[in-house]
């Protein structure tokens, strides 16, 4: 298999659902400047899209990615210039910060430093039981640049955050699911099809509206709580408005319907 371009990065169609594989398995999907140029142009035009409303992000082999190309970053460098349109074509944080739709990431196996940092630009995260994450950027003399270092402790805790980058440890897929990281915990075989069933759920809601939920949250987020509560009120108003008696009652059928047939 070569390693060009167009194979560094798998692009799949499975209705309104996109599934993105890193691939360059030999390399354990270490992230050339290559394939994040690869994921940053796919990410963009699938943002820009109205016929895909959700994405699955996983790797191919036995990892989700072991980061940054360092023989490469050896070569290159570690940055193409700051500001420089090179540097933007390939700035992943960027780019998934900026997509409207839903990401999962199907962690499929070692996702280590960058790769563990991609794996936090995802919106949810399900793990393969063969997944291993660890951030390694203090055993090389690195320092995160992706989000690591503020998104980590926002989600599994700063005491653990600090305990996995000032250490470098390796956390296994049943802790990472017990400390919050990761959502749920799959045999190899039933990660990807699990993955495409979420996103094929949040993607059978409409667009206009998954794209003010998913904004909603995200931008909570960065408020103090009461501030975002206020925004909430308002968004959530406006929308509201919006809705007709007729629409409402439909989608209340709808909902109900859906309700019964997952409650058994």
């Amino acid at each position: 298999m070569s390693d060009g371009i167009e194979e560094q990065l798998l692009v799949e169609r499975d209705g309104a659902v996109a599934v993105l594989t890193l691939n360059r398995a030999k390399q354990l999907n270490a992230l050339s400047v290559a394939l994040r140029t690869q994921i940053v142009k796919t990410v963009r035009e699938i943002s820009a899209a109205d016929d895909v409303r959700a994405i699955v992000l996983t790797g191919s082999g036995r990892a989700f990615s072991a980061g940054v190309d360092l023989k490469e970053a050896g070569q290159k460098g570690f940055s193409l210039g700051v500001g420089s349109q090179a540097s933007q074509d390939m700035d992943l944080a960027a780019a998934f910060a900026a997509c409207p739709w839903p990401v999962i990431g199907a962690i499929n196996g070692f996702a280590i430093t960058g790769g563990f940092e991609l794996a936090l630009m995802c919106d949810v995260l399900l793990a393969s039981s063969e997944a291993k994450f660890a951030d390694t950027h203090s055993r090389v003399g690195l320092m995160p640049v992706w989000g690591l270092s503020q998104k980590l402790p926002r989600i599994i805790g700063a005491s653990r955050a600090k305990e996995l980058s000032l250490t470098g440890n390796y956390l296994d897929a049943e802790t990472a699911e017990r400390w919050g990281l990761v959502n749920r915990v799959y045999a190899p075989d039933e990660l990807l099809p699990a993955a495409k069933k979420l996103a094929a759920e949040m993607a059978g809601v409409e667009g206009g509206l998954l794209k003010r939920m998913k904004a909603a949250i995200d931008d909570g987020l960065a408020l103090p709580l009461p501030e975002a509560l206020k925004m909430e009120i308002e968004r959530g108003s406006k929308n509201n408005s919006a809705v007709t008696p007729a629409a409402a009652e439909e989608s209340r059928k709808t909902a109900m319907a859906r309700g019964r047939e997952q409650a058994g």
